[in-house]
């Protein structure tokens, strides 16, 4: 008896692998969509700032330095991926809004050998020029060879990181953050164990915390291209030697929504490696404190990135089945959540500040640094509430303007020129640098509300095509 096919005209009723968010009661499913999400953020937080606590206290303030600017660089790589892999996200969740699910195995395809020649290209370009890049940082001498390690590790382990962001880009489009959960849990246990063997055990530093990182997300990345291909029936795509060729449709589609979203998500890393040189230049005890705050500031983002991200794809498979008055509640549903856990982080820091420093780092000079970025922090906390929402909107209706408008606005024109006018011209030093970064974290607010409040969203054109 020949196999019956799957119909790839609607969507399976498996609703552990694929969620349609066109129906039912908006937060509570933001929720449980974004609680996945959230949670392997926290993950990545956590064993990031795993590496950074451990290097901190082995290695001391120059290995913290070495982390810090080691990382500015990596976030601006890895940056760079997820503006095209949110791009992705988009694209399918508004195919499944629409009904055109026999669309979405050949835009795997085009995505996924698009995103590995993509890594490849980057990962020759970056290694040419760590070396620059670190000078243009001010790297402090005691950090350089440190970071120059980290840097090196991570850059060659780039392929991993574009992979996994790509197939994890694919299933939430789908509706399915709860798997992406799975893998990256996996992945933080094993680079906790290996930061201790590497950097503990074997005293290999900075290169150490990278190399742990690196093959923790490699496994991230085969476990989630297995689990894609196992069940690509149960998901509703075909995936075939056949798919694996760029349509040039979508890849026109994917570019030109992706390079928006990836130059604002990479303008604001590059504005902050900006920012950060001038920190760097104040010592190796400013620039310690600077990666601490990152690291905090990272937290703020993966907070704002998770919901962000859930906030996208329900909106992009709401713009798909047309279904407007949904958008309106998404949003202010993603609002109202991260106020909640904005208050939550600032009333942490605010009454538990020597715990939280004195996690990174018992270097007397390095905590007393470590007061002053206490209003910084709150700064922060409270921009990702508002942040959010805003690129939940601009994300998920696919609007590329709104999105290019944001990547200038809030790198080189707010973030820049705040940062420049607070340290230099009145004169505030770090702190004004501080400062400058985290108020251009209200930016796309701003500019998102404008968006929002014009009515265009309603009828902006669809990103794929009718």
């Amino acid at each position: 008896m020949k196999e019956e096919k799957p119909s790839y005209n609607r969507i399976p009723s498996n609703k552990e692998l694929v969620n349609d968010f066109t129906t039912g009661n908006v937060t509570g499913r933001l929720i449980k969509f974004a609680t996945p999400l959230f949670l392997g953020n926290m993950l990545q937080v956590v064993y990031n700032m795993v590496d950074m606590i451990i290097v901190g206290n082995v290695i001391g303030k120059a290995g913290l330095s070495a982390v810090s600017i080691g990382g500015d660089l990596n976030n601006l790589l890895t940056f760079l991926a997820m503006g095209f892999t949110n791009a992705g996200t988009i694209i399918i969740s508004q195919y499944i809004g629409a009904g055109q699910r026999k669309n979405v195995g050949r835009f795997i395809g085009t995505f996924t050998v698009s995103m590995t020649c993509f890594a490849v290209i980057m990962t020759v370009i970056a290694a040419l020029l760590h070396v620059n890049i670190l000078n243009w940082m001010n790297t402090p001498p005691e950090a350089f060879q440190e970071a120059k390690n980290y840097c090196l590790t991570c850059i060659l382990g780039l392929v991993f990181i574009y992979g996994y962001n790509a197939v994890s880009g694919v299933l939430r489009g789908m509706g399915d953050s709860r798997h992406p959960f799975i893998f990256i849990a996996v992945a933080a246990a094993l680079n906790i164990v290996l930061d201790c063997v590497f950097v503990i055990g074997l005293k290999a530093g900075a290169f150490g915390a990278a190399l742990a990182t690196v093959i923790s997300q490699g496994f991230s990345f085969i476990a989630a291209v297995l689990f894609l291909a196992h069940n690509r029936h149960r998901l509703g795509f075909e995936m075939d030697r056949s798919c694996f060729v760029i349509d040039r449709g979508m890849f026109a589609t994917m570019v030109k929504l992706g390079i928006p979203m990836a130059l604002k998500s990479t303008s604001v890393a590059f504005s902050k490696m900006f920012v950060n040189s001038y920190i760097n230049a104040f010592g190796v005890t400013v620039s310690a404190v600077t990666g601490i705050g990152s690291k905090l500031n990272h937290m703020a983002a993966q907070c704002a990135n998770a919901f962000n991200t859930a906030g996208a794809a329900m909106v992009g498979q709401n713009i798909g089945a047309e279904k407007y008055d949904r958008v309106t509640r998404i949003l202010i549903s993603d609002f109202c959540i991260m106020a909640v856990i904005g208050v939550f982080f600032s009333a942490a820091m605010l009454l538990f500040p020597n715990e939280i420093f004195g996690l990174f780092t018992k270097d007397p000079e390095v905590l007393d640094v470590c007061m002053e970025f206490i209003p910084v922090a709150i700064v922060i906390f409270i921009g990702s509430a508002f942040r959010a929402p805003s690129n939940a909107l601009s994300n998920g209706t696919g609007n590329y303007i709104v999105n290019f408008a944001i990547a200038i606005l809030d790198a080189i024109v707010i973030r820049i020129g705040l940062a420049l006018l607070l340290g230099i011209t009145f004169n505030m030093g770090y702190l004004g640098f501080w400062l400058g970064d985290a108020i251009a974290g209200f930016t796309p607010f701003f500019i998102g509300g404008a968006f929002y409040l014009s009515g265009k969203w309603k009828t902006n054109k669809y990103v794929i095509k009718k």
